[in-house]
């Protein structure tokens, strides 16, 4: 007698995220207590506007001067955290700093963004710009190559010590990712 195979998932990617990945306090780039500390928070939807409950994000950023891995005090910039039932994130870093562009140009204050998550074969990867930061916004080299009309889905609100930023992974209003 043979024994019949089942077919493999069709699913590509989790949802384990929360158990093999995101180990506690991957989404702490910062302690709370730290001067200049923020929250970074939002919700993950897909292209029905329903939440992502099991995405993971990760996010790379420079320091508060603009440097990448070579900060003071331990800060890495690179930070992990699944959403929750209701495709909620959150993480506590600090605001980077604006960093060297192409040619000369600087680049606005900024946080690198990549989406994991069920059907992505690959990572999305975003950038997410602050919403106090409209001079250096207006001549980011980056920002400045996405469409007039989705820069705004780009920024996040910034609100005392809370940034928030949404991510919708299809559809009406979806964010704009880039290739690299």
């Amino acid at each position: 007698m043979s024994e019949r195979l089942l077919p493999t998932p069709s699913q590509t990617v989790g949802p384990y995220f929360g158990i093999a990945l995101t180990p506690e306090g991957a989404n702490e780039l910062a302690p709370s207590d730290t001067p200049g500390s923020i929250l970074v928070e939002g919700t993950v939807r897909d292209g029905a506007g329903a939440p992502v409950h099991d995405g993971m994000l990760e996010i790379w950023q420079a320091d508060e001067k603009g440097h990448y891995l070579e900060s003071d005090g331990g800060f890495t910039g690179f930070g992990r955290c699944h959403t929750d039932d209701k495709g909620h994130y959150e993480f506590r870093t600090i605001k980077p700093g604006s960093i060297p562009g192409p040619e000369g140009t600087g680049q606005a204050p900024h946080i690198n963004v990549a989406v994991y998550g069920t059907g992505l074969l690959k990572p999305v990867r975003t950038r997410m710009y602050f919403s106090d930061e409209a001079a250096a916004n207006s001549i980011d080299p980056v920002l400045s190559g996405v469409d007039e009309s989705r820069r705004r889905l780009l920024i996040a609100a910034v609100t005392d010590d809370r940034v928030t930023f949404d991510i919708r992974l299809q559809g009406d209003d979806e964010t704009p990712f880039f290739d690299a």
